[in-house]
């Protein structure tokens, strides 16, 4: 399973170009809201037309502005999971599951409802509508009406964006269960990125319409190649940076320098440190090593965030230069610590950016 995509679409603000390629693992478009991803879907889908280019799937020319082709959605072989479910009011869970499905004779059809309802886990509630059902169980009648009609692309655009923590967590494990027995391409739309993480393989990064970087996600994640890639993947410690020696990079807005282990070239714009990767300093560590003090801590139930001011103490809660990302635990194992306290940046854990 293929899917090309090559397009472009002036919008308000700014022009959708966007090129990507995807398999059978699940890619995800992430990006922040306003970014292009849903309009990706959309011109994929059939939904928008493009002004330019390509949308290929297993072979098939969906799209090609030069040749004049746009096959109809109800033609291209794509479910689609909108973000509010769009399921019917007025119809039944069976009858919205079905509602695609009148080509195939009513023997055909009512196996491929009960199979899917039964994928779902929806037994019992084939005769209900949707406004007696929880925001969950919606979910699942939409992604079972997608799949209803074996679809050769399946795009799910922020499915999990109106559930709350407890049952996203429980229907994000569930989508990963029924994307196993899937064999189509798949593209999942979010600014979430540890639901970007969980789910996809491989991830292209938007913002204002282009494609900002795209790649394996552990890779992307890891060291990601721009500014605005790191930010989309969570890196919340970002300094403008400077060359000052082969193995050393000025962090301007951190008022330090940092020994790297990579060779550096002129070229560096930025730093970066993730902030669960700050740790304690230890007695081995010879370098790297910065004097700091808390100027503004965040707790929540299972971790602490903990703002750090470097090498004076703070003037007020917004005077600080990095946050410190740590378990509850080790918060309680450091907050009566003598300050300042001595903080480790590890030279492997720097991401380097140019650009």
């Amino acid at each position: 399973m293929d899917l090309y995509v090559d397009i472009r679409k002036k919008l308000p603000g700014f022009t959708l170009d966007v090129k990507f390629e995807s398999g059978s693992a699940a890619l995800g478009l992430l990006g922040a809201s306003g970014s292009g991803k849903s309009m990706t879907l959309r011109c994929i889908a059939g939904l928008e037309k493009p002004d330019s280019g390509k949308i290929i799937l297993n072979g098939r020319v969906l799209f090609d502005s030069e040749k004049g082709i746009n096959i109809p959605s109800r033609k291209r072989k794509i479910g689609i999971l909108f973000q509010n479910y769009a399921l019917f009011p007025n119809m039944t869970v069976e009858e919205n599951i079905g509602f695609a499905l009148e080509n195939l004779d009513k023997t055909k059809r009512n196996e491929t409802i009960g199979k899917n309802i039964e994928m779902i886990r929806l037994q019992g509630l084939e005769k209900r509508y949707p406004f007696q059902l929880s925001g969950g169980q919606q979910q699942r009648v939409a992604l079972a009406r997608a799949l209803a009609i074996e679809p050769e692309a399946l795009l799910l655009d922020e499915p999990f964006s109106a559930l709350d923590d407890h049952l996203r967590n429980h229907m994000v494990k569930q989508l990963m269960d029924t994307l196993n027995d899937y064999h189509g391409v798949t593209l999942f739309v979010t600014h979430n990125m540890e639901e970007a993480y969980r789910i996809c393989k491989n991830l292209v990064i938007l913002t204002n319409g282009s494609v900002e970087a795209k790649g394996g996600k552990e890779e992307l994640f890891q060291t990601p190649p721009t500014f605005i890639s790191a930010q989309l993947t969570g890196c919340k410690n970002i300094s403008s940076a400077g060359f000052s020696s082969p193995y050393e990079v000025n962090a301007h807005d951190w008022g330090i320098t940092i020994k790297t282990d990579s060779l550096l070239t002129q070229n560096i714009k930025y730093v970066g440190i993730q902030s669960h990767y700050i740790r304690l300093a230890c007695e081995n560590d010879e370098e790297n090593i910065f004097s700091c003090w808390p100027s503004y801590i965040s707790e929540a139930p299972f971790k602490t965030n903990i703002y750090l001011s470097l090498n004076k103490e703070p003037s007020d809660r917004d005077d600080y230069q990095l946050q410190w990302e740590i378990s509850r635990e080790e918060w309680i194992n450091i907050k009566e610590r003598a300050l300042p306290w001595n903080i480790y940046v590890d030279p492997l854990k720097l991401i380097i950016l140019d650009k």
